[in-house]
């Protein structure tokens, strides 16, 4: 059976089968029973849309879960994938071009701009393999 990665949520609002999801992201600390005396526990709120399993109303608790696969390939393509380009880019402008470190350097940050580009012109591909679901509690 395949891990899901769940959290815990309130609608934000309704349209169609999608519902736009306020969830809470708390650090690791955070259910420290020191945390009152400690400056290191953060939350931040992040919004995200999900595919209703159910009907839904605004201010509905629901939980939002998504298939761990599906995040670390989410990790490679914002994070891995970009790395290689811009060191590969990198290494090879080095050693087959006379032009300097900064030329290079430019170049390479150059290429991770290109590829993020390119990665946002599969947005609407992408955003289908990387949906989210949203159940009530």
């Amino acid at each position: 059976m395949e891990e899901l990665i769940r959290h815990t949520g309130v609608v934000m609002s309704v349209n169609g089968n999608m519902a736009h999801v306020a969830i809470v992201q708390t650090s690791a600390c955070e259910a420290c029973k020191a945390k009152s005396m400690c400056m290191s526990s953060e939350s931040k709120q992040k919004e995200m849309d999900a595919l209703m399993l159910e009907p839904m109303a605004v201010g509905d608790k629901v939980e939002v879960e998504v298939r761990e696969h599906l995040a670390w390939k989410a990790v490679l393509l914002a994070y891995v994938l970009p790395f290689i380009v811009m060191m590969a880019v990198m290494v090879s402008l080095n050693y087959l071009t006379p032009w300097s470190e900064a030329v290079v350097g430019s170049l390479s940050l150059c290429s991770i701009a290109l590829y993020y580009i390119v990665l946002g012109a599969f947005k609407d591909r992408l955003q289908k393999q990387f949906s989210f679901t949203a159940r009530k509690l």
